[in-house]
């Protein structure tokens, strides 16, 4: 990956319903070797092409990142059972206080908490949850390109 990788990346995440002939135009390049490259990033698997949909107007107004503290030798599966879970987005193993994040969105809170209660807190090996409820997004997406 290199400089012209770099700044196709960030003109996508910025739109990217941008097409191939204006990126090119943008970094000075063939519409050709902008069509190779993405092709070899998302072949390469440096990068996805998806939708973000706002949860929100999905009908998904209580959202809440979820702190799980899980017996040790349970992390993985934990993790697997969270991520088949259709009301998380993402899951991730971390270091710390908690040994899973993961990040959910329902219609109500008190959806929520039926969830939280009813799925998250019987999968076996969950010792302990917190919920942190969104109070407002300020950011959405990706912003892992600089």
């Amino acid at each position: 990956m290199d400089q012209l990788d770099l700044r196709i990346i960030d003109i996508l995440q910025h739109d990217g319903r941008t097409s191939n002939a204006r990126v090119a135009r943008q970094v000075g390049v063939s519409e050709g070797t902008v069509r190779r490259r993405l092709n070899r990033l998302i072949e390469g698997e440096f990068i996805d092409v998806v939708a973000v949909p706002d949860p929100v107007k999905m009908g998904l107004a209580s959202r809440a990142l979820i702190g799980v503290q899980i017996d040790p030798d349970k992390i993985d599966r934990v993790a697997d059972d969270l991520n088949s879970l259709k009301e998380i987005a993402w899951v991730t193993i971390t270091t710390g206080t908690f040994d899973v994040f993961a990040w959910a969105a329902l219609p109500t809170p008190e959806e929520l908490g039926v969830f939280l209660r009813t799925k998250v807190g019987t999968i076996p090996g969950v010792r302990r949850t917190e919920t942190f409820v969104n109070l407002s997004n300020k950011k959405r997406g990706n912003g892992v390109v600089a």
